[in-house]
């Protein structure tokens, strides 16, 4: 049996200016079509997220199936640096009771009990009153405290509900003992300002709210996964539920890689650092796309192929003078080698040139302006231009002419 009052010490309030990732990618992430993995890709997948630091792993589901069992227990025992490995279970016993056998063994434990809370989800989902949402939360909490470290309650359908019946839930499950509180948007309908006024209210009515930690968990529905996870941050929630390339149901979830690299780039403006190791998340998002088969958009912010790629000839141009112009991260701080100059017909002078000195050619001005002009008839007929290319129009052996060329 784990300490039940072993998870006070490791709560913490605004003040700190710490946003714990809690990493969804094997549950929530993996119930998007298409997605699944088997045990031994989930644990792959968990050790990557181990060594990127994330401070939460929910590794599973627990009562769902016998292998979403046994990939957590495995996880769970398997795991041993500094990140909880957590179990997600409804407000039932046998829910709560499998979760707590499936972490039996990890270093640190998470229970993540969660209950419907909209007036919506209790008459059409439960088809239960208020009084007894409220009864089978504090039930839930009491029962999972005894069998893990540390207990999350979430708030299914939280930002449809209403707010003063949430901070009665919030409040009474602090009382039983939940150390960490998540009011998600979990059909991703919110807006950023109604998100942040929904969390600075909580964290103004729930009682104990200074004693636990505020967690928001938004989905992508309208596209403001991460913009909502963002504005929750700046209202005092100090844990993101997200995913690794922001996979999940429907659109999907807030993506890890873009939640962490803003509160990075923009910490003047959060005040709010997480332990990420930002260099992995390039190679953790190329992993999940080895393990799934499910590619990630080429514009996809961070870790999309062309985030770090540059085309247009003032966009080039600028780059070659000072990378800042047009970059806000270095590409290495996310795992990526270097910046990509793509040449093709929208590319400039300066950027042929430069390519062309690296690969050993100094043309003058006279050659350079024979060879750009057959570059740019070249790339009206092909999306990329190759090295090989650039050393064939350099030796003169691709289209002597425009004309011949253009034939």
């Amino acid at each position: 049996m784990k300490n039940p009052n072993r998870q006070a010490s490791d709560t913490h309030n605004v003040s700190t200016g710490h946003v714990r990732i809690f990493d969804t990618t094997l549950r929530d992430g993996e119930q998007a079509p298409g997605f699944a993995l088997d045990p031994k890709a989930k644990l792959r997948m968990a050790q990557m997220l181990e060594a990127l630091g994330v401070d939460v792993l929910e590794a599973g589901f627990p009562q769902a199936s016998p292998d979403d069992f046994a990939a957590t227990a495995r996880i769970a025992e398997t795991l041993r640096e500094g990140t909880t490995v957590c179990a997600l279970a409804r407000c039932r016993d046998g829910d709560i009771d499998r979760a707590g056998r499936a972490l039996e063994k990890a270093r640190r434990s998470r229970i993540h009990v969660f209950i419907s809370t909209s007036p919506l989800h209790r008459e059409h989902k439960l088809g239960m009153s208020s009084a007894q949402v409220l009864d089978a939360a504090v039930a839930a909490v009491e029962r999972a405290r005894g069998l893990c470290d540390e207990v999350e309650f979430s708030a299914e359908d939280a930002m449809r509900t209403e707010p003063e019946y949430l901070a009665e839930v919030f409040s009474a499950v602090v009382a039983a003992g939940a150390g960490t509180l998540n009011a998600p948007d979990t059909v991703g309908y919110a807006i950023p300002s109604e998100v942040a006024g929904r969390f600075a209210w909580l964290r103004a009515h729930v009682k104990g709210a200074e004693r636990v930690v505020f967690s928001c968990h938004c989905h992508d529905d309208l596209g403001m996964g991460v913009a909502n996870s963002l504005a929750a941050v700046s209202a005092g929630a100090r844990q993101v539920e997200c995913t690794v390339n922001g996979i999940g149901e429907r659109a999907g979830n807030a993506a890890l890689e873009e939640v962490v690299m803003g509160l990075k780039v923009r910490a003047n403006y959060f005040g709010a650092t997480t332990r990420v190791d930002t260099r992995k998340l390039n190679p953790a998002s190329r992993l999940l796309v080895e393990l799934t088969g499910q590619p990630v958009q080429a514009n996809k912010a961070i870790v999309g192929r062309n985030a770090f790629a540059h085309e247009s000839g003032i966009h080039q141009h600028g780059m070659l003078r000072h990378p800042s112009t047009y970059e806000i991260m270095r590409p290495q701080d996310v795992g990526v080698d270097a910046t990509r100059l793509v040449l093709g017909k929208h590319s400039g002078r300066a950027a042929l040139r430069k390519r062309l000195e690296a690969l050993g050619h100094a043309p003058d001005e006279v050659a350079l302006d024979d060879i750009f002009a057959r570059f740019k008839v070249l790339a009206d007929q092909r999306h990329e231009i190759h090295d090989r290319d650039l050393e064939m129009l350099a030796r003169g052996r691709v289209g002597r002419t425009l004309r011949e060329v253009a034939a």
